[in-house]
């Protein structure tokens, strides 16, 4: 209708027409607002014409405002065509529900200021709670014309009664209302009882439900009117709450009841989230009651169509409440459906808003009765689960489980003392709805905890048998066994769930570290070997070929752990391999992985650019190669990598660890200390640690091992004054192997040292022979292993160089530096032992490693030996002062200083130039090459 009162503003000018005057007969009512002309917008005065009088005379009156906040008047004509004295009631409602709107909702209001007649006297105002009412009086035969100062912009009715007949209609409506509020009230009271009696969510939310609905139609009926002091402004905020509230209340009364958020919302929360709710709406209620009916309007079909399709799914779920809620549902859906065709206007009668709020009152009577029927139903136990009571009583009591009791018509668990006591929480912690336990359970346990229940509930049937982790307030989690079962109630309908719980943390535990011990390293607590092949072939099952490119397996092995244990015992031993994965850990990035493969050796599986590998090698290798504190020394770990690539056409992951750990052993055979990338040739190659074993010890009984002699040049007297021995023996499919390689496929018959030490005789027995003979010549021979570095070798030395009858000195060993750095200690007093027996001991492959100045200035070594890696960098910018440097370093221990791999007489010259004593390489002639049979030898490799 406002729509209507707008245009017609927009049809009138400032200047008014004349009205038509309204005969006023003996009608009891007489609906003016049709004849009624509307000026909006008009604040300082306005000026009409009065309706014609019997006569036909109209007349001009300006009438200005008697408050400074009229903007909006009305204007009527009255005339009495009679013979007597009229009194009648001109009515204007505050608030009237059709046609209010639901954008921007008419509230109500004062809709009549003040009325300024033509002639006479003002009309007396009649004091009403619920309209405007206006006394006036007209003479016989006389016209006149009524200015109505509006409240606002919107006049819902305007109505001329005969002053008996508004009386009884008053009276009539006044008696219905009555009733509609005291079955309100009395309900509201009831179900306020009940809930204080059961103390169940669901009776919380239907006397909320209640008492809204009653303070709704105080509200409406206008009952609130003589308390609310500023009556109109405070009665329009109470209106928009109310309406507000009844929303809420009925979104709170379907979670409750359908007890759709039982395992999201525990019931206090809910009942305290409905609090602020309710406190926001009051808030927002007075500060734009329009908008926050406007709200309520909307939202309210809403909550109702929502919880219609929830009954209908819990209803074919088999929901027990649903089915019964349903009927009562429809009717409210149908009278939604009346009241948003009231609002709109397309009812419009006197009587469609008491009877909607008495229909209101009347659907949350037969929610309640609902309610009631639910809550009453089945509360006893069926006769035949109450048999034998005492004695599974004293059975329960004789087991020592603790209680486990949950009432489902409360939604409230009990659980025995005991309970908290063993995770150490107060008394009544465990006591709740289910909702309350969550804290305390694991919280990948609560979704199962959960699922149980509602799957006990809702199939009426079965046992509960599950197993469930608790946090006790120290923070570690505690195990229990939950068995319970459903009771049946008379109705078919559980009543509750009644078991024990039994504390199995002992078991669990056993169980877990079996479990853990199974693919874990009992040392360093990293998984083994078993669960790194999984991890690996999980890597190779997700990888596609352009992933695949990018995972590596790298397994890490220290070269010196031997000499560790040995010189420090297992327990230091133990603690190096801690560290060790201790670094190995933090290197790594969250989706790499590490594993303990075996004795000293580690795995990593890393995900990294090809490009970075050498990078990736070199963090790893410094990271193990920082010293390690023991006592007052540091111990220095050493350590090679083999690297693989996962390849997807491997038979499985042990293939390509096993391609790792090949790369690892041509590591190893290069010298250690360095990252060796595994070649499908290695494989192709490789064979077997075993196979080339055997080869080998084919091959010295077959004499096939050859001794090689390079000439070691003295650059002072310009002569060779001695020969290298390297051993090496050309193998048919791998091809030429080195002294280090030999050794160390030696080493899988665990025959190396038997090797070096037959390699070593055979040196001295050749050396005798050239000095019998007259040549009076060195011969050096390196020991690239650790294990020949023992006690033990003093002796065997001594034992060699007597059987040979040389001179001391004539014999010389290489030291490798790493050797010496791993264990500085034990080769300081080797090497002085080593010299007094007769040999001469040399530092071989200088400056390849950092070795603690205290540690060389107590090596008493006859000379040191740099390696071909020195020759190649000569010619670089401040190589020459590099070099001078180190060979100063060599002649402060009083060490003559060899230099390998010489290519070039210019190269001679300048190392001889820069101090150098003696030089081996090409430049210096050929190797001279020895193949005779060697008796120790061929023992070593029996």
């Amino acid at each position: 209708m406002r729509w209507l009162f707008t245009a017609l503003m927009m049809l009138v000018s400032a200047q008014a027409l004349a009205v038509e005057a309204v005969p006023v007969g003996d009608a009891p009512v007489t609906d003016l607002l049709p004849l009624t002309e509307i000026y909006l917008d008009q604040p300082e005065r306005l000026q009409v014409s009065t309706a014609e009088d019997i006569n036909g005379v109209t007349q001009r009156i300006e009438v200005t405002p008697t408050s400074d906040a009229t903007r909006h008047w009305a204007v009527i004509g009255l005339q009495n065509p009679g013979d007597e004295q009229l009194d009648r009631l001109l009515v204007a409602q505050h608030h009237r529900l059709p046609g209010s709107g639901v954008w921007n909702p008419d509230l109500g209001s004062v809709r009549i200021v003040a009325i300024t007649p033509s002639e006479g006297f003002p009309p007396q105002r009649v004091p009403s709670t619920e309209a405007d009412v206006f006394l006036i009086t007209l003479d016989p035969g006389a016209t006149v014309t009524f200015v109505l100062e509006l409240g606002d912009d919107h006049l819902p009715t305007l109505r001329l009664w005969e002053p008996n007949s508004y009386r009884d209609s008053q009276n009539a409506y006044t008696l219905f209302k009555g009733i509609i509020v005291g079955i309100a009230g009395l309900m509201a009271l009831f179900f306020l009882a009940m809930f204080v009696i059961k103390g169940t969510m669901m009776f919380a939310a239907s006397a909320v439900l209640a008492w809204v609905a009653f303070g709704y139609v105080l509200i409406d009926f206008a009952f609130l009117a003589d308390i609310v002091a500023t009556r109109l402004a405070s009665e329009t905020a109470l209106r928009a709450f109310s309406e507000a509230m009844l929303t809420v209340s009925l979104a709170a009364f379907v979670l409750s009841y359908l007890q759709i958020a039982r395992w999201r919302l525990r019931s206090t929360s809910l009942m305290l989230a409905f609090i602020p709710l309710a406190v926001g709406a009051g808030w927002l209620s007075f500060q734009s009651p329009e908008l926050t009916a406007q709200i309520a309007r909307q939202g309210l079909p809403l909550v109702a169509g929502l919880g219609l399709v929830a009954i209908i799914v819990a209803a074919i779920r088999g929901n027990e409440r649903a089915v019964m809620i349903l009927p009562t549902w429809a009717l409210l859906i149908a009278w939604i459906a009346a009241a948003a065709l009231t609002v709109a206007g397309d009812i419009d009668n006197d009587f469609v808003q008491p009877a909607l709020n008495g229909g209101l009152v009347l659907l949350v009577l037969l929610i309640g009765f609902t309610v009631m029927q639910h809550a009453f139903a089945g509360t006893t136990i069926a006769p035949a689960l109450a048999k034998n009571v005492e004695r599974d009583v004293l059975a329960l009591a004789g087991a020592g489980d603790i209680v486990w009791d949950w009432d489902l018509q409360r939604d409230h668990i009990t659980c025995g003392a005991e309970a908290e006591s063993r995770l150490g929480m107060e008394k009544g912690a465990l006591q709740g709805p289910p909702q309350d336990w969550f804290p305390a359970l694991h919280p990948q346990d609560r979704d199962r905890f959960r699922a149980v229940l509602d799957a006990t509930t809702e199939r009426r049937r079965g046992r509960i048998n599950d197993l469930f982790r608790f946090r006790g307030v120290d923070g570690h989690f505690r195990w229990f066994r939950l068995r319970a079962r459903p009771v049946i109630g008379t109705d078919g309908e559980i009543i509750r769930c009644v078991g024990t719980l039994t504390d199995v943390t002992e078991q669990k535990t056993v169980e877990e570290r079996l479990l853990h011990d199974s693919v874990y390293d009992n040392l360093t607590g990293l998984p083994n070997q078993a669960l790194f092949l999984d991890r690996i072939e999980m890597a190779r099952a997700w990888s596609n070929d352009q992933t695949a490119q990018r995972l590596f397996v790298v397994v890490v092995n220290p070269d010196n752990f031997s000499e560790i244990n040995d010189q420090y015992g297992q327990s230091v031993g133990d603690s190096v391999l801690l560290t060790m994965g201790r670094r190995l850990g933090r290197i790594l990035r969250r989706h790499d992985s590490v594993a303990r493969l075996s004795g000293d050796s580690f795995g990593l599986l890393v995900y990294s650019d090809a490009a970075k590998l050498d990078d990736l090698s070199e963090k790893i290798r410094q990271a193990m190669g920082t010293p390690i504190p023991f006592a007052d020394e540091e111990i220095v770990v050493i350590c090679s990598l083999g690297i693989a690539g996962i390849d997807l056409k491997a038979e499985n992951a042990a293939e390509i660890l096993d391609n790792a750990q090949l790369a690892l052993r041509r590591a190893k055979r290069q010298g250690g200390d360095r990252a060796e990338v595994f070649d499908p040739l290695m494989r192709r190659l490789n064979m077997s640690g075993r196979s080339l074993a055997r080869d080998l010890k084919r091959a010295i009984s077959e004499d096939k091992v050859k001794l090689q002699y390079r000439p070691i040049y003295e650059f002072g007297t310009g002569a060779i004054t001695g020969y290298e021995a390297v051993p090496s023996w050309q193998h048919p499919l791998q091809g030429p192997l080195s002294w280090a390689e030999l050794l160390d496929v030696a080493s899988h018959e665990g025959m190396a040292l038997q090797m070096a030490l037959a390699t070593l005789d055979r040196c001295a027995q050749t050396l005798g022979e050239w000095r019998a003979s007259g040549n009076q010549l060195n011969l050096m021979l390196t020991l690239p292993i650790a294990e020949a570095f023992r006690s033990e070798l003093v002796g065997d030395m001594k034992t060699i160089i007597a059987r040979a009858r040389i001179e001391p000195g004539t014999l010389q060993i290489g030291v490798p530096e790493r050797i010496v750095s791993d264990n500085p200690e034990f080769c300081v007093q080797l090497v002085s032992r080593l010299k007094s027996v007769g040999a001469s001991v040399w530092l071989v492959d200088f400056a390849r490693r950092t070795s603690s100045p205290t540690i060389l200035s107590r090596l008493d070594v006859d000379g040191v030996r740099f390696d071909e890696g020195l020759t190649r960098t000569t010619d670089l910018p401040r190589s020459e002062k590099l070099t001078a440097a180190m060979f100063g370093v060599a002649k402060a221990l009083n060490a003559r200083v060899m230099v390998a791999g010489v290519e070039t007489e210019a190269q001679a010259a300048k190392l001889k130039a820069l101090g150098a004593n003696l030089g081996v390489g090409p430049a210096f002639g050929r190797a001279i090459t020895s193949l005779g049979k060697s008796k120790k030898l061929q023992q070593a490799a029996e």
